[in-house]
């Protein structure tokens, strides 16, 4: 049984003429381009220790396969406005496992994007927790809520927005969860 041990948050934007040479220049932006990436769902792991991008990265051997929670976006329209964003949200109780969310939008604003990740993963912790809230009120109030109840301990997201290149190039973004054993 395999379980990360070890997590670091990346990010990246690539253009090319080529939509799969954008996606590339995107991880090369991210620095992981290295990595044979096998994506994986949510679950942030029970006593995952947190690594800066550097320390990270210095863990990276070349072709590793590497499990990562990614989200992803592309336009070759011109200006067009994407975004592609990992929300994480943590307990408080060290025993139970956190998770991650990912969200990859057209025409949303790096920030408004974050935020809505961070919602996501937040909402999806708070529900198993059992935390009462109103789904219709606005995430900071939300926020509050999760944060006040004591059983999430910090939210936060990693985001990367671009607009597309004015010329009709392919431009790709990417949010990456690094899972390391």
């Amino acid at each position: 049984m395999y379980v990360p041990s070890k997590i670091f948050f990346t990010k990246g934007v690539g253009k090319h003429k080529e939509y799969l040479a954008s996606f590339e220049l995107a991880l090369r932006s991210a620095g992981i381009q290295m990595c044979n990436l096998v994506s994986v769902s949510s679950i942030y792991p029970v006593g995952c220790k947190r690594l800066t991008k550097d320390q990270g990265l210095a863990l990276l051997k070349p072709g590793q396969i590497t499990h990562c929670v990614m989200a992803r976006n592309a336009t070759n329209e011109p200006n067009r406005l994407i975004a592609s964003s990992i929300g994480v949200a943590l307990p408080a109780n060290k025993g139970m496992y956190g998770y991650l969310s990912e969200h990859h939008p057209y025409g949303q604003t790096e920030k408004v994007c974050g935020e809505y990740a961070e919602d996501l993963a937040a909402t999806m912790l708070a529900t198993t927790l059992g935390i009462d809230f109103d789904s219709e009120k606005a995430w900071n109030e939300r926020e509050q809520v999760y944060k006040m109840s004591g059983k999430i301990v910090n939210s936060f997201n990693i985001t990367q927005s671009a607009q597309g290149d004015k010329n009709g190039l392919w431009t790709t973004v990417i949010a990456v969860g690094m899972l390391l054993p």
